[in-house]
């Protein structure tokens, strides 16, 4: 399916939106942990679990859509008058592979993913950290990572582009 920016741009949204959500529901689950400080609400096991998925879901689906997808490569060729993308299969694809890499990292969430930051084999080698939470955590990881790569090649080379005499200093 072919879809023009500004559909590209509203599931950025959209999808910044549902990472934001996300990310703010594994937030309330990990503030949960700290209501009593003698007793843990949380096993230790989901409460790494839920500390891994929270910060990949706020940065890899939350920034990166809403910052790169939506307002860089929808927002600010719309506000500057300019051409709007000038590789629009490029960010097509970015938006698409940001829907199976939020779905494994779900995935990973429930398979019991909690190595916290260090989910690369040799930190993540723990009794906690299962093989399959770990493995979609990491492919969900790598889709974000080209998801949003794929986007920032887009950004870029429309802002460069564009330059001439009556782009505005706002775009650097």
């Amino acid at each position: 399916i072919s879809l023009d920016h500004k559909r590209i741009g509203v599931l950025y949204f959209m999808l910044g939106i549902w990472g934001g959500f996300i990310g703010l529901g594994l937030s309330f689950l990990i503030r949960l942990n700290f209501c009593d400080p003698y007793y843990n609400v949380i096993p230790l096991e989901i409460y790494n679990c839920l500390v891994t998925s929270h910060g990949i879901a706020l940065i890899f689906f939350f920034l990166m859509p809403v910052l790169i997808g939506a307002f860089g490569n929808y927002l600010l060729p719309f506000f500057l008058g300019i051409d709007d993308l000038v590789l629009p299969r490029l960010n097509s694809l970015s938006v698409w592979l940001m829907i199976p890499s939020l779905f494994y990292m779900e995935l990973s969430l429930l398979y019991g993913a909690g190595v916290g930051w260090t989910f690369y084999p040799p930190l993540s080698i723990q009794p906690m950290s299962s093989g399959e939470g770990v493995d979609y955590l990491m492919f969900s990881l790598h889709l974000a990572g080209l998801s949003s790569l794929l986007g920032s090649v887009n950004f870029i080379s429309t802002i460069c582009s564009n330059i001439s005499t009556r782009v505005s200093v706002i775009v650097w």
